[in-house]
């Protein structure tokens, strides 16, 4: 007797901490199908299994954790939740989505208190943390280089990003060309201000990848950044 699915399928019908967060992390590693019989699929990729077991667990659903087999044996195992949901299809349509999205991208218009939290998840799927130390000419010596980054295939979505982040106290920042898309870049100071937006923003919630929070917070550490008065 094959097992009933579960799932909240309003989810992206009301705005909330844990929907505003996977709706980020869906705009970075999510994609949404309509195959030849007229099924609408939800589906989400990551490495870290960890990710899309709090995802699953904020929409309500028992649907499986699949494994990608990679063919090259240099990439990391992919890991994959799909979703059969007519409803989130029109939902995340109405927010703007569309499939094949990766290089017409749109920015959800998001109420300001659940911006941090789509940010925390575009952030996780699609955000890094660089932090280590170069040989610099100009000081003579070895010194600390601290930046966060976004990535995507679409440059607009990446400039709309940006001024919206720019309302939310972030200054400084800028894009650039990478081989497969282009790169939102901030610097030491901005990546405080990014962290207090992402991580101690209100309404509180728990969804956020650990390594990428503790990357972060050990650079502010080490360098002993404090926000500007």
């Amino acid at each position: 007797m094959p097992i009933r699915r579960e799932l909240n399928h309003d989810f992206f019908k009301k705005w909330s901490p844990e929907m505003a967060y996977v709706l980020g992390y869906f705009a970075a590693d999510g994609s949404m199908v309509r195959n030849q019989r007229g099924a609408h699929f939800i589906e989400f990729t990551t490495v870290d299994p960890t990710l899309l077991s709090q995802v699953r667990k904020a929409v309500q659903s028992n649907h499986l954790i699949s494994t990608r087999t990679r063919n090259d044996t240099k990439w990391k195992m992919q890991y994959r939740l799909q979703i059969g949901s007519k409803r989130w299809f029109e939902s995340l349509s109405e927010l703007g989505f569309t499939p094949a999205k990766s290089k017409k991208l749109c920015l959800p218009p998001t109420p300001k208190k659940y911006f941090g939290h789509f940010v925390r998840g575009y952030f996780d799927g699609d955000g890094s943390v660089h932090f280590n130390r170069y040989w610099s000419k100009w000081h003579k010596k070895r010194v600390w280089v601290f930046t966060s980054r976004f990535t995507s295939g679409c440059r607009l979505f990446l400039v709309n990003l940006h001024r919206k982040l720019c309302s939310h106290g972030l200054l400084g920042g800028y894009i650039t060309r990478k081989t497969k898309g282009f790169e939102l870049v901030f610097s030491r100071h901005d990546s405080l201000a990014l962290h207090r937006l992402m991580y101690h923003t209100a309404p509180i919630s728990p969804l956020y990848l650990p390594r990428k929070r503790h990357k972060l917070e050990r650079a502010i550490r080490i360098l002993k950044l404090r926000m500007r008065e």
